[in-house]
């Protein structure tokens, strides 16, 4: 599994208009991608905190073929997509390990 992460800076006045927008971006967008476990978005529980996007990959090719996909890129064109509302963010990757894997 390979995990990819990205810290959405969204202003507070603008986060009820991102999340619906997100959310039907993602459901256009995502369907079908190959490789993709599941995508969530967390929302924040403070204004201070970002929102952030967790998507679950099979494997690393797969998150980078995702990235260079046509529709990555139309779901974030900067005034057409979820990039709109966004004013920073910050993509962190992830490989987990199966030894440190803990389940009830």
């Amino acid at each position: 599994m390979f995990i990819a992460t990205n810290r959405l800076f969204v202003p507070a006045e603008r986060a009820e208009e991102f999340e619906s927008h997100f959310r039907s971006t993602m459901r256009e967008h995502l369907p079908g991608v190959p490789g993709l476990r599941r995508s969530t978005l967390l929302r924040p529980t403070r204004p201070d905190q970002p929102y952030v996007s967790v998507n679950e990959f099979d494997t690393e090719d797969d998150f980078h073929a995702w990235v260079a996909s046509d529709s990555f890129k139309a779901a974030h064109r900067r005034n057409a997509g979820i990039a709109r509302h966004v004013t920073g963010n910050a993509v962190e990757t992830f490989q987990p390990s199966e030894d440190l894997l803990l389940s009830p």
